[in-house]
């Protein structure tokens, strides 16, 4: 459980690392489930955003009851998995996520989300681990962004550069194994791993179900073949807007 330090960091700064480690087996379950995912389809091999759609056996990870009494903790009794996504970051090819706010992408409303990063290698400076700016969740509002369509970007929408401070970031350097939790309006990046060493990284994204994914705003983003494919789980209590659609589907097998 989080405790009441934990907590108060995430409401001050927007994230925390908590006193918590996925067992060896599990990490090296994972892997084996990425290898499997890549001799499948390996053009996930730096960044696969919807894990779910194509292998429905990473949702056993986001099972942890560890995991899911500390979101409940700060999302509330009643929460959904909406997406599940893997950073591969390979050495010396891995792509940079430039600035941005999660929520910008997503159509979720009311807009709120607690993604649960968890390291599946040692993730630091020297490969490219998180970087977040404490505290730029708490106005609970979307900065502007832009699209960025250079090379070697996992992501291509960028905060604008008057929106926030570099300098004020901080890394946050983990273990394999281990977890930090973030808010869906925190300002956070990643350089590219120029080093000899993978930096996998994978995301288990959690809403409220007070909260409601709105497949026809991701129309309207874009991302059509996303809004009818992107599956919901219903991972602890009920869904409380009663509007969630949690039918299972697959790019894979459409």
């Amino acid at each position: 459980m989080l405790t009441e330090s934990d907590l108060q960091r995430y409401e001050q700064d927007g994230f925390v690392v908590p006193d918590f480690r996925l067992s060896n087996g599990t990490i090296e379950s994972i892997q084996r489930s990425h290898r499997r995912l890549l001799t499948k389809y390996p053009q996930f091999v730096d960044y696969c955003p919807t894990l779910l759609s194509y292998d429905v056996s990473f949702l056993d990870y986001a099972r942890n009851d560890g995991i899911l009494d500390m979101v409940a903790q700060i999302l509330g009794p009643d929460i959904a998995l909406w997406n599940s996504s893997f950073f591969a970051k390979p050495p010396k090819v891995g792509s940079r996520t430039p600035w941005h706010q999660d929520g910008e992408y997503w159509p979720i409303r009311p807009l709120a989300t607690c993604s649960v990063w968890i390291a599946v290698d040692d993730s630091k400076m020297v490969n490219g681990c998180l970087q977040v700016i404490p505290g730029s969740h708490q106005r609970r509002e979307l900065k502007n962004h832009h699209v960025n369509k250079a090379a070697g970007l996992a992501l291509p929408l960028e905060l604008d550069a008057d929106e926030f401070n570099e300098s004020e970031a901080v890394n946050i350097e983990l273990e394999q194994g281990q977890i930090s939790l973030h808010d869906v309006y925190l300002m956070h990046a990643s350089e590219p791993n120029q080093s000899d060493q993978p930096r996998r990284g994978m995301t288990l994204r959690f809403m409220p179900t007070t909260s409601i994914y709105r497949r026809d705003i991701e129309m309207k983003m874009g991302g059509s073949a996303l809004a009818q494919q992107r599956s919901l789980f219903l991972m602890r209590g009920r869904d409380v807007s009663g509007e969630n659609d949690f039918r299972v589907r697959s790019i894979a097998h459409s």
